[in-house]
């Protein structure tokens, strides 16, 4: 579709739809495609009435706030309206440097961006805030923007609970009754809504708000998921596509879609997990766990255990240590902190464990919130194996070799097994060649979360893509960190337009610095917060 004909009449743009068919299977004449147009088309007209935000975002003044309106339903465009929040940062360079609004997501599904144009002052972007608005917004579902719920935040949050990475049947039944009981509760809050929680409409309200945004085409940061329904998206849309970075890229081919990647993700965890174990060890003067991987890990163990039977501070059993330590897959951030704990406990302080592992009751509903949102979505987006049976033999197989993550991961998306709404055939994501213009895909070698064939994967199907790696590295999310060759290639793309030839590479970032347990275990100012 031209983006131009968005504000012509609404034959010319099934026309124009028509011309420029998208790759993917995707047909340009569904009614989705077509309601796609008219509220593009009504949004385009309205804008965003920007201004002060509610203080219930908890943003600062610089920050202004507003809303955009999009179909529940795209095949009824007329029918009922949901409200996305939008936040924004006008661009500080001058007004001749000023290239358009810059959207980014976080991922999940189930993350919000509210957040994401306070990184104007922080030196990694200060650029790019320079030419760009800095847009942010919550996703259908998330947070204010038609906020979906599954069970109650004190029931979804409550603690101490157990994390067995050997579960017995009687725990595995426990487990499916749970599951059940979830997804019965998305279908009992959410109604006939729920089957509208998918990665096409994320995509297709993407296009809605860059029409209400005022821009011709979409500049676009996602990460982690967000490079999921940013692909959709170029599928959807490739002529609306002005630049686009997929920052840790989720593997799109739809036979991965959703259950394969999740056990994929659980193997990559393993290797991460020894990863953050590995420098432990290498720091044993410090933390004293262990001048071994193996070490260290009987050391956790050793934690586990008696968490299992004397929960610390009676709110952090096994599954609060291990939610706590799997963040420390994701981002090496948290490997001082998450080693601090662990030694400080070992040594009878269990005060810096109970701070990083106990659930905080003001976050209850965020939470549950952002669980819901990312339950709905990749249990809608595609089919789930519904037997038992199934899951069991893959995850305890895959136990046998990666047992950190593996089973955590089943119980979390096991209520697709049960999901009571449709399931729809994933989209198939690719681009002819010539039809988009160069993509920027940003990938650390040693990633967990979106193992690094996935960015391969995606490099693939998009002709005319870069891929940027950082070698030996395997944090979640790399653009505007630490890696300043990494952020080169961002700023330069963002910026310029311009890209390497087809792939380059870049050396890991410094490793952290271990912090001695006198320190205080907090987060470093400025950084940046974690996705889901």
């Amino acid at each position: 579709m031209r983006a131009a004909a968005l504000y012509g009449t609404l034959g010319s743009l099934v026309l124009s739809t028509l011309a420029a068919a998208p790759a993917g299977g995707v047909d340009p004449l569904t009614a989705e495609a077509r309601g796609t147009v008219v509220a593009a088309q009504r949004a385009s007209a309205a804008g965003i009435a920007f201004g002060r935000c509610p203080k219930v975002e908890m943003l600062p003044d610089s920050v202004q706030c507003g809303t955009v309106r999009v179909p529940l339903d795209y095949a009824k465009p007329r029918g009922r309206q949901i409200s996305l929040t939008v936040s924004r940062v006008r661009s500080t360079g001058k007004r001749a440097a000023r290239q358009g609004s810059l959207v980014y997501n976080p991922g999940g599904p189930g993350a919000s961006s509210m957040y994401f144009p306070m990184v104007a002052n922080l030196p990694e972007w200060k650029r790019i805030a320079g030419a760009y608005d800095l847009v942010g917004y919550a996703p259908r579902g998330v947070g204010r923007s038609a906020p979906l719920s599954c069970q109650d935040p004190k029931d979804f949050t409550k603690a101490p609970t157990q994390s067995p990475t050997d579960p017995s049947p009687s725990y595995k039944m426990e487990r499916i009754a749970q599951a059940k009981a979830y997804a019965q509760g998305c279908a009992r809050n959410a109604g006939a809504a729920l089957r509208h929680y998918t990665s096409l409409n994320n995509a297709r309200d993407l296009d809605v708000l860059r029409a209400a945004l005022g821009e011709r085409k979409l500049t676009f940061v996602g990460a982690s998921y967000g490079t999921y329904f940013g692909a959709v998206y170029a599928t959807l849309f490739p002529s609306h596509v002005r630049r686009m970075v997929f920052d840790s890229a989720v593997d799109p081919d739809p036979a991965q879609i959703w259950y394969r990647n999740n056990l994929d993700q659980s193997l990559a965890f393993e290797s991460r997990w020894e990863d953050f174990r590995a420098w432990v060890a290498r720091h044993d003067g410090v933390y004293h766990l262990g001048t071994t991987a193996e070490q260290v890990l009987e050391n956790f163990e050793k934690v586990r255990a008696r968490l299992a039977e004397e929960p610390a501070g009676g709110k952090v059993g096994p599954a609060q240590l291990q939610g706590a330590f799997l963040k420390a897959g994701y981002y090496d951030d948290y490997w001082a902190m998450r080693a601090t704990a662990l030694s400080a406990y070992l040594k009878g302080d269990p005060k810096p464990l109970i701070a990083q592992a106990a659930p905080r009751p003001e976050g209850a509903w965020d939470d549950e919130n952002g669980n819901a949102v990312y339950t709905a979505v990749e249990c809608n987006d595609a089919p789930w194996p519904t037997d038992w049976a199934t899951w069991d033999r893959d995850n305890s197989e895959l136990a046998e070799i990666a047992p950190f993550e593996t089973w955590d991961n089943a119980w979390m998306n096991l209520p697709c097994a049960y999901w009571p709404a449709p399931r729809q055939k994933p989209v198939d994501v690719r681009a002819e060649h010539g039809a988009l213009p160069p993509t920027l895909i940003l990938a650390a070698e040693r990633d967990a979360a979106t193992p690094y064939p996935g960015a391969l994967e995606l490099q693939r199907r998009l002709p005319g893509s870069v891929l940027v790696t950082e070698k030996d590295a395997g944090t979640h999310g790399i653009g505007g960190g630490p890696n300043q060759c990494v952020n080169g290639y961002l700023v330069d793309y963002l910026l310029n337009g311009r890209t390497p030839v087809r792939r380059a590479a870049c050396a890991p970032h410094p490793e952290p610095n271990p912090v001695s347990l006198d320190e205080r275990s907090a987060p470093r100012a400025g950084q940046r917060p974690s996705a889901l």
